[in-house]
């Protein structure tokens, strides 16, 4: 199919793929040959859906002359602009511009980057990036960049950590129909028991690291944050299938704001959560 005579003239990477004018769709694409990808599943998932986007000034008609037009990055992971995280983070997941703002910029102070970066630049060892990932192996000695794939085993040991099953109502094809169905919750302490367990196999994380690895979690806490009169927690189907694919839920969609405050605050209540399992694996047993 031809392009109508006025189209403003597309990247010959955006050739073939829905137009970005009249309905592209954020489908999953896996990561083709020659993509660039991080240790980052939020990063990682934001590429295969589309979510990032470059801006880009084309030969257009008089009556758009000198306006930006937005277009579908090629899904390649390469040469990301902060700019492009920071409206892929509000439009994937719902958070806040100010926290995207903070989230991004502070990535590319701490890689010492100006421009544009490839996905596996930001997993540089012990830049953002760090030892004890919940589902990642610590990076070998003297490796630059940690390592991409997800272990599945720490994946189906983090999916055990899950301890709260709650059953609550999930729409069906009828909008004015419901259906139960039984869920396992990940909580702020299952987090800080998965957290102190990976810390044990891992080199010691510093505090600026550590406060990392807490805030990571607690961001995707509160974007599937599901609540019950007994439990607040994730979704661990929700999250298996991002951290293990890279792919969000079918056919979801941001429905809140996460901001930074209520973010620190999941992550500190993982801090006193790991601060209380290892109290607790510190008292002698005393036998009665």
């Amino acid at each position: 199919m031809s392009l109508p005579e006025n189209h403003p003239t597309l990247p010959k990477d955006a050739q073939g793929k829905t137009c970005p004018v009249t309905g592209a769709t954020h489908e999953y694409r896996p990561p083709q040959e020659g993509d660039s990808r991080s240790p980052c599943p939020a990063l990682n998932t934001m590429a295969n859906h589309g979510y990032m986007y470059v801006p880009l000034r084309h030969s257009l008609p008089n009556t758009l002359a000198n306006k930006r037009v937005f277009v579908r990055s090629p899904r390649d992971g390469k040469r990301i602009t902060p700019w492009q995280i920071v409206k892929g983070l509000k439009a994937c997941y719902g958070l806040t511009t100010g926290f995207s703002i903070f989230l991004s910029y502070v990535t590319w102070i701490v890689l010492r980057k100006f421009g544009p970066v490839d996905l596996y630049e930001i997993g540089k060892h012990n830049a953002v990036e760090h030892d004890a990932s919940l589902v990642h192996h610590d990076t070998p000695a003297g490796e630059t960049y940690a390592p991409i794939e997800i272990d599945r085993e720490l994946l189906d040991v983090l999916e055990k950590d899950a301890s709260a099953e709650v059953e609550v109502e999930v729409p069906t094809g009828d909008p004015e129909k419901t259906r139960k169905e039984k869920l396992s919750l990940l909580t702020i302490a299952d987090v800080g028991r998965a957290r102190v367990r990976r810390e044990k196999q891992s080199p010691p994380l510093d505090k600026f690291h550590a406060e990392i690895a807490r805030g990571e979690v607690a961001i995707i806490l509160g974007v599937w944050e599901t609540k019950t009169k007994e439990v607040t927690g994730t979704r661990m189907d929700w999250l298996k299938l991002w951290l293990g694919e890279e792919k969000l839920p079918e056919g979801w969609r941001p429905a809140k704001k996460v901001g930074m405050f209520e973010t620190m605050k999941r992550a500190k209540g993982i801090r006193l959560a790991t601060e209380a399992i290892r109290k607790e694996e510190a008292t002698p047993v005393t036998e009665q």
